[in-house]
């Protein structure tokens, strides 16, 4: 079991900073990293890690494993930066960047809501399995362009003539427009980003529900079986009371069976037809 495995507690930074170190140098080897088998990798990763962090309890077993979930948060954290980035805005502030890859991170589930092992991502970062491709389009000053591209640069291939008017080209948007326009588009982008943040919150939400639902739903189940099972055990305990022969026993056993029994029939009594019906009961106990 990973518990008997995975000995030496919680993990440190120290340790999860080392384990990506080692990582790092074993599978990134020019000469060996590419044809090393996953058994003397980890062997190897074992060995590195010792080295940093002496006298470590923690198995080859034990680092896989907490490479395998380091390795999936920090995937996650590379493409949360990506979509991060590619609603970056020229100007902005660079916090607004981490804080959108933070939401990203929070929104696409597994139970963490932030990114926390920053001193690991500064390790691997550079890696190729984690390096951040943006895929935003290019930034252009003006999306007029100057000329047609198409048209020759000679005078003498311009079907114009002296009498024909002047062809004025497109006069450029102002910084003014061109900075209205890029906001925008980055209103355009930080809604659908807050729209799919919503959505994604409304089904966390509604699985959250379903499974409080069922929760309750299970409870109710146990109690009722419970209930169902306590009445089983009591009914049979009534009949042992009311067959126990007291032939045998001395006058103050006889008595005492002899309450137990009236115990049992005012319970019954109280059951079917209410508590009227038990007071003939009280009458002989006087």
């Amino acid at each position: 079991m990973a518990s008997s495995i995975e000995t030496g507690g919680a993990w440190s930074t120290m340790e999860d900073v080392s384990l990506c170190e080692a990582w790092l140098r074993v599978c990134h080897c020019p000469v060996t990293g590419n044809e090393m088998k996953f058994f003397h990798m980890w062997k190897k990763n074992h060995a590195e890690f010792c080295e940093k962090i002496p006298e470590s309890p923690r198995t080859e077993m034990a680092l896989l494993s907490r490479w395998k979930l380091l390795n999936k948060e920090m995937a996650k954290w590379r493409d949360a930066l990506a979509k991060a980035m590619n609603l970056y805005i020229s100007g902005e502030n660079r916090t607004n960047e981490l804080i959108q890859a933070q939401m990203w991170f929070g929104a696409t589930g597994g139970g963490k809501k932030s990114f926390t092992h920053h001193e690991c991502w500064e390790v691997v970062k550079y890696c190729k399995r984690f390096i951040i491709i943006s895929t935003s389009p290019d930034v252009v000053l003006n999306e007029t362009p100057l000329r047609d591209s198409t048209t020759s640069d000679s005078p003498l291939d311009s079907p114009m003539s002296e009498d024909s008017p002047i062809q004025k080209e497109p006069r450029p948007i102002g910084q003014k427009a061109a900075k209205a326009k890029k906001a925008g588009n980055s209103s355009n982008y930080n809604s659908k980003f807050l729209e799919e943040i919503t959505r994604e919150n409304t089904i966390r939400i509604e699985m959250e529900q379903k499974r409080q639902d069922m929760e309750v739903a299970i409870q109710a189940e146990c109690a009722r079986e419970k209930e169902y099972l306590r009445k089983k055990d009591m009914q049979k305990t009534d009949r042992e009371t009311m067959a126990m022969d007291t032939s045998h026993m001395s006058p103050e056993t006889k008595q005492y069976w002899k309450l137990e029994r009236r115990d049992v029939m005012r319970r019954r009594l109280f059951q079917d037809v209410g508590p009227r019906n038990t007071d003939w009961l009280n009458d002989q106990n006087h």
